[in-house]
């Protein structure tokens, strides 16, 4: 496990933990209501202001226990999205190797379709096709019959093409990740702090040395950057956007007077076609 999946189980953690503590709250809430609610006779009709403030009580405490309860269901619900959320975040370090693994299947099904489809349109069913078993095929024929009048593959046009865009969507993702490695952006020391290009998790992070005033905090946020806790910085995706943003900053300008934008490498100019 790295130290992306560690922080993202780590959160999942917390959130668990936070659902079973408004559990706890809850029932504790249910429970003093409940056993104060025992000590008035049933069908006891209200007996001055005490008895009402009392009664009163008993109510807020069953309100606390809801809301608690709403609370942990809450977090519950936030810790299995964590959990089911499968994808692919830039800052994992092994984003690359899981993306490219992504656009193999990705690809791997797009042939497939295809072929499927070609099969079904010579044969008239998808029965006997390489790797499908009958009970697949009978779905896919199923599929054909039951379709729309203009569908006459298994797999539509429309499918082809959604699958098509996932695959450049990718293929994108895939470049610009390779891109920001090789391009190597430079971080820069500042007076009370540094900006770090981390790479592996594709952030610009700002560290400082001491916590920034609510002005330097309030620009950080204005310019994109968020406080990551788990790190102790300030961070940002790492593209020339970020490097453009915490050059508007200055109270994380280089204190040696360089241009933030300078000192980055140079990008090698896209070939053109030849003639």
């Amino acid at each position: 496990m790295n130290d992306y999946e560690e922080r993202k189980q780590a959160r999942i953690d917390r959130y668990r933990e936070r659902a079973e503590k408004a559990h706890a709250e809850s029932h504790s809430f249910y429970k003093q209501s409940t056993d104060m609610a025992s000590a008035i006779p049933a069908g006891q009709p209200v007996h001055g202001p005490a008895d009402r403030r009392y009664r009163e009580k008993i109510g807020r405490k069953m309100d606390q226990s809801i809301a608690a309860l709403e609370k942990a269901d809450y977090y519950e619900r936030k810790a299995q999205a964590a959990e089911n959320n499968t994808a692919i975040s830039s800052d994992d370090p092994e984003a690359l190797a899981k993306l490219k693994e992504k656009l193999e299947s990705l690809q791997i099904s797009q042939t497939r379709m295809k072929q499927i489809n070609a099969y079904y349109k010579k044969n008239g069913t998808c029965r006997g096709f390489h790797g499908l078993s009958d009970e697949e095929a009978d779905r896919l024929d199923e599929r054909v019959r039951n379709g729309y009048s203009w569908e006459k593959v298994p797999y539509s046009p429309y499918a082809l093409s959604n699958n098509n865009q996932n695959i450049n969507t990718v293929k994108k993702r895939i470049a610009q990740l390779t891109e920001a490695k090789e391009l190597g952006y430079q971080g820069w020391e500042f007076d009370g702090g540094k900006v770090v290009a981390n790479a592996d998790m594709n952030r610009l992070q700002i560290f400082f040395d001491a916590i920034p005033d609510e002005e330097v905090r309030k620009e950080l946020k204005g310019q994109g950057f968020k406080w990551a806790r788990s790190v102790g910085a300030w961070q940002r995706q790492l593209t020339d956007n970020a490097i453009y943003a915490a050059r508007r900053i200055q109270a994380i300008r280089p204190s040696d007077g360089s241009d933030p934008i300078k000192i980055q490498p140079k990008r090698r100019p896209k070939s053109g076609p030849q003639r």
